[in-house]
């Protein structure tokens, strides 16, 4: 699948599944998230685990699905799923600074919703963003027409 196929799943889907790794095992939590020019962007509470987790651990790995449906026949064995979707891997760094933050505070909403909005200063200092650098990315998908 090539690049405008595969972000255009990701500009269509409303959750990223974000795996991390917590020393032991993988963790994986579906977010809320931004893309622009091959980096996706996060926010949260500061207190959220996940942030102590991706300064120890920054290499992740996340997943987009979309149009997601079984499609059933009379014998289960020829069932099938109908789905696009993007696994990708890239590595996670938190974003500091006030403007850079609010940036990617606009980036994130955008995928929502196009209006303009403001961020004020105390909310934006309040809030931990992080960014992940796509390192590699791939889509696929079933039954959609070939492209």
């Amino acid at each position: 699948m090539n690049k405008e196929n595969i972000e255009a799943i990701i500009r269509n889907a409303s959750v990223c599944r974000l795996g991390i790794f917590d020393g032991e095992s993988p963790y994986v939590v579906p977010l809320c998230f931004g893309y622009r020019d091959n980096t996706l962007y996060f926010h949260g509470a500061v207190k959220s685990g996940k942030y102590a987790l991706i300064q120890k651990h920054p290499k992740v790995c996340f997943e987009f699905d979309i149009l997601a449906e079984p499609l059933t026949a009379p014998d289960p064995c020829d069932w099938d799923m109908r789905y696009q979707s993007v696994v990708g891997f890239g590595e996670a760094s938190m974003v500091e600074g006030i403007d850079e933050k609010r940036q990617a505070l606009e980036i994130i909403a955008a995928q929502y919703d196009k209006g303009s909005r403001t961020f004020p200063d105390n909310k934006v200092r309040a809030t931990a963003v992080f960014k992940v650098a796509i390192a590699s990315m791939t889509g696929k998908q079933s039954g959609f027409d070939p492209e």
